[in-house]
């Protein structure tokens, strides 16, 4: 790497390197030399000193930017936050309490409260921070972005902070409050009649026709990178990688950046490992799932991770989740093996039950993609997949701010009287056992 340089970027197919976000940019995020759009990010930085952030000798950690030194941008003065990044990560003995009871499995589970990102409540937080820095440091005005609801709202926040203007593209069945969100901060919404895919395609003609940056998906270097921090954050808090990571599947960013930290660490002090990524898909829009059944009964055969479905139009009740054309497997498929973990479904209907039990024992409101993910715990337990003394780590996406008619589903606990005589005194305990038989009569 070239002195004073403090990264750069390693094209994954032909290893040319471009040499900062301006070249990537001016080349319309492609490689120079041979037009790939993968590229990986490097550091001048020593990796051990990473140590030092984790350990917060270098100050307390307020936001994503606490790992500054190993984010791609140059000038503090180009940073944007709403103090993103350091949300908490919680243990749910409840959780243990039950695979235990329920499984006789012994293990440990902690929850990651991406919800609580103060930004605009979700995963999508880190990466739409980090890009807004990285895009006002290289004097972007305009960017584009396709998006199913959670990455649009992020986006529209951060960008609308770094004074850049929006146009998002999302699919004709995103949610109404998504769109919402959007246009509170004066970014601009196209909703296409058509699913995810055709909201991607007409990105990326307007893209192409104006000249203006996409958001480089799964994949974009700034997002990449920005998640990479999750892993920051474990050893941060918990001094530790959980032995399995679990979370709601659309594309695919958050096994792909921690895939990027433990490689990246893999030459620090640090004791570090792959978790066992366990991905989980709405029964409803499940083609990962899919292709990963079939690879695993086919044996993996060569070529297997290009074989996947495509579906169109998918009618989910998770909006977010609803990626019918997964474009990302190959990789998200590699990964998960490499990982030896399983992409797995969970049944919508069972979506309320989730959230509800969290309300009533953990006293938050999540999302539908999060009680997918939370779901994804049951039906590992269920499959088998989760073993005696492991650490599970389940990435809370967002909260359920933006899914109201989710919300509505909530409700279990209204009486209708008409007089005083008709209501008796309460006691909230006695739904314990009704919220919990879901789960303890799950598929048998």
């Amino acid at each position: 790497m070239k002195e004073n340089r403090k990264f750069q970027l390693r094209c994954e197919k032909c290893q040319y390197v471009v040499e900062d976000l301006s070249e990537w940019f001016g080349h319309m995020q492609k490689c120079p030399k041979c037009g790939h759009k993968v590229v990986y990010a490097e550091y001048s930085e020593n990796i051990n000193n990473v140590k030092s952030f984790i350990n917060e000798q270098n100050g307390k950690a307020e936001n994503v930017f606490h790992y500054f030194d190993f984010l791609p941008i140059n000038d503090r003065e180009n940073i944007i936050t709403s103090g993103e990044g350091v949300i908490p990560v919680e243990n749910w003995d409840f959780l243990a309490d039950f695979a235990k009871k329920h499984y006789g499995i012994d293990c440990e589970v902690v929850a990651y409260r991406n919800d609580m990102n103060p930004g605009t409540g979700t995963f999508k937080d880190v990466a739409a921070a980090v890009a807004a820095s990285a895009l006002k440091e290289n004097g972007i005005k305009e960017y584009a972005v396709a998006s199913t609801g959670n990455i649009a709202n992020a986006f529209a926040h951060y960008l609308a902070k770094a004074g850049i203007s929006l146009t998002v593209f999302i699919p004709q069945d995103a949610l109404k409050a998504n769109e919402a969100e959007v246009n509170t901060y004066g970014q601009r919404v196209v909703r296409v009649k058509g699913d995810y895919a055709k909201a991607k395609e007409i990105a990326s003609q307007y893209s192409e026709k104006y000249g203006i940056l996409l958001s480089g998906g799964n994949t974009d270097p700034m997002r990449v990178e920005a998640k990479k921090t999750m892993v920051f954050e474990w050893l941060r808090q918990i001094n530790k990688m959980p032995d399995v990571y679990i979370q709601a599947l659309s594309g695919g960013t958050g096994p792909i950046a921690i895939d990027k930290a433990v490689n990246d660490l893999k030459g620090s002090e640090l004791e570090i490992k792959l978790p066992r990524f366990i991905m989980v898909q709405p029964d409803h829009c499940a083609p990962m799932r899919m292709a990963w059944d079939k690879a695993k009964a086919d044996g993996f055969p060569e070529g297997w991770e290009n074989d996947y479905p495509t579906l169109e139009n998918p009618v989910t009740k998770v909006p977010t989740l609803a990626t019918g054309k997964p474009g990302t497997y190959p990789i998200i498929g590699r990964l998960t093996k490499k990982s030896n973990g399983e992409i797995i479904e969970f049944n919508e209907k069972m979506i309320a039950d989730i959230s509800r039990l969290i309300a009533y024992i953990k006293h938050i409101q999540i999302g539908p993609a999060s009680a997918i993910a939370v779901g994804g715990f049951f039906e590992s337990l269920h499959q088998g997949i989760i073993k005696n003394g492991e650490t599970i780590m389940i990435n809370v996406g967002e909260g359920v701010r933006r899914a109201p008619d989710f919300m509505e589903e909530m409700i279990y606990t209204t009486q209708h009287a008409s007089s005083i005589e008709e209501i008796d005194r309460y006691e909230r305990s006695v739904y314990s056992e009704k919220l919990w038989e879901p789960f303890i009569n799950y598929k048998k």
